[in-house]
């Protein structure tokens, strides 16, 4: 449905001087947001290209090149529409962001069995994380904020699943955020290196740790790190990040069920 464009008031001379005060009292209103608009009925036929045509072509070009790769022109020659075709459904590349987070949040298993609210949590956290390397963009474009009716179903599971332990409204959400917390965290840092050994050209760790040996060499050599020096030389697990996100996620679970008596 097309964006609702404040009234441009009429071609008068000025002296209709009460029309023109309406003009502005419309334009100082909130404007509907993305969601309320697409949630209304079209009254006219709907086109072939649709917001979730958009969101697809937008979130494939966002995988392939970036975030910074998606724009309003590059979008429309991906759908092979006119360059203003996609403002029928979007304001601009704010809103064309929300609309991407919201598709992929929207493929999220959130329907999936759980025995409890730990393992619900659980299954949260690890769908988040898969979300996030599968579309390392999102790490930047997803807020807390963004307020999308399929992002927003991720606080209602959590929230449903820690409902049946009789907490507050405040420790719940404590707890979900201390998760979505940790999970960001952890994986705005895998997504990080990933980053980087692609900009240095480096395939796995031992090639990362190779790169990084002339500044770690001289750092360690200073004496001051001796503890930082055991791990690097004792560590097994280096180069697995699932035993240390799901490690770190079990202290985190296991942190709030202590606290809480959970």
């Amino acid at each position: 449905m097309p964006a609702q464009q404040a009234p441009t008031g009429d071609n008068n001379t000025g002296d209709n001087v009460g029309d023109n005060n309406a003009g502005a009292d419309d334009r100082d209103k909130p404007q509907p947001s993305l969601w309320e608009r697409l949630d209304r009925p079209s009254p006219a036929p709907r086109t072939t290209l649709t917001p979730h045509r958009i969101a697809e072509a937008a979130v494939a070009l966002a995988d392939a090149e970036g975030l910074d790769a998606v724009t309003m022109r590059r979008l429309a020659t991906a759908l092979g529409v006119a360059p203003m075709a996609a403002y029928r459904y979007v304001s601009g590349k704010d809103e064309l962001i929300d609309l991407m987070v919201d598709f992929v949040y929207g493929q999220l298993p959130l329907d999936t069995p759980a025995a409890g609210w730990r393992e619900a949590m659980h299954s949260l956290a690890v769908h988040l994380r898969a979300m996030s390397l599968a579309h390392p963009w999102i790490t930047r474009a997803a807020t807390p904020f963004s307020l999308g009716p399929n992002q927003l179903a991720v606080p209602e599971r959590a929230f449903a699943a820690l409902a049946e332990r009789g907490l507050d409204a405040d420790t719940t959400m404590a707890i979900f955020r201390t998760v979505a917390i940790y999970v960001h965290g952890s994986s705005a840092t895998e997504v990080a290196l990933q980053d980087l050994r692609r900009a240095r050209g480096w395939s796995d760790g031992d090639e990362t740790r190779a790169g990084l040996a002339p500044r770690m060499t001289y750092l360690m050599g200073t004496g001051r790190y001796p503890a930082y020096q055991r791990y690097m030389e004792q560590a097994t697990r280096k180069d697995d990040p699932d035993w240390h996100f799901t490690t770190g996620l079990d202290c985190v679970l296991d942190g709030i069920a202590v606290h809480f008596g959970i």
